[in-house]
């Protein structure tokens, strides 16, 4: 099978389309025939080997955490899947023809492959932030860099539990923020007093990695209101940085029936072959993503 793949730690040009041996699940595992994977910021984090603590590996490694697909093998111990059912989930090195996934659930009538493996990692990791930061129904979220795929998620979940939301993006994401029910607002020079004219901020969080930590921290009063996936500089100013993933088969599940009920939708902004896998991480880390980027086999 092909499979994208990096031998040392570096740029884009490390990754590689490769073949290789076909993975096989083992207990409480499945695998799936790939359709779709998520490009996700921890893919080229891990790349790069930022994140190691969260995600331990061995060189030479696969790529991608999310995917889309048909069950094909069912691993020892695995009840309520079968052989071609169509699901998405989380597992390791998905940007490939087949893989392992060990947390899953079955797609939601009517998402396609593609819409679909946009969604675990994000998904996961929106609620986890939400929970982490303790903003209740009823007070109102900042989210720094809202446009792209977490932040698409944070919107639409705070809104689903009452919480209203002020986001920042760039001039030509404000409509589409506002679309999934936030108050938006530009970054840049003057931001800080831009979102103070739009009322009381009671917890923050920072998406985007640009450096706002500080104002974060002052526009909501207190470090404890603020959590970032991006800025690993955060602790500096005694800001939590969120990267390790909570219970995925319970954030499946919930994104499920979000989507079912018509609550969430994220919507794909542009799709890659395996081959241009370089070419996804390459615009995945320039940012300015309005939804979610994948990868389609």
């Amino acid at each position: 099978m092909k499979r994208v793949s990096f031998a040392e730690f570096g740029g884009p040009d490390v990754l590689q389309l490769l073949e290789a041996e076909e993975p096989h699940p083992g207990p409480g595992q499945i695998r799936i025939a790939v359709r779709a994977a998520g490009v996700n910021p921890v893919d080229w984090r891990v790349r790069e080997g930022q994140v190691l603590g969260a995600h331990p590996i061995e060189l030479p490694a696969g790529v991608g955490l999310d995917a889309s697909g048909v069950v094909d093998e069912v691993g020892e111990g695995v009840e309520g899947v079968e052989i071609g059912d169509h699901v998405f989930g989380e597992g390791a090195s998905t940007y490939a023809e087949f893989a392992v996934l060990s947390a899953w659930a079955r797609m939601p009538e009517g998402l396609t492959f593609e819409e679909a493996a946009g969604y675990p990692s994000v998904v996961e990791t929106a609620l986890r932030i939400i929970r982490e930061v303790g903003v209740q129904p009823g007070q109102t979220l900042l989210v720094s860099g809202a446009s792209g795929g977490v932040g698409s998620a944070v919107l639409q979940i705070a809104r689903d539990r009452g919480i209203a939301v002020i986001g920042t993006a760039g001039t030509a994401n404000q409509d589409y923020l506002r679309d999934l029910g936030a108050v938006a607002t530009t970054y840049g020079e003057g931001w800080v007093e831009r979102v103070r004219q739009l009322g009381r901020v009671d917890a923050a969080l920072d998406l985007a990695g640009s450096g706002v930590i500080r104002e974060l921290v002052e526009l909501t009063g207190d470090p404890q209101k603020v959590i970032s996936i991006a800025d690993l500089g955060a602790p500096e100013f005694g800001v939590r940085f969120s990267g390790v993933a909570g219970s995925v088969p319970a954030a499946l599940a919930e994104a499920a029936g979000l989507i079912s009920r018509g609550r969430l939708h994220i919507p794909v902004e542009k799709s890659y072959t395996l081959s241009e896998a370089a070419q996804a991480h390459i615009d995945s880390q320039a940012g300015h993503t309005r939804g979610r980027r994948v990868v389609i086999i």
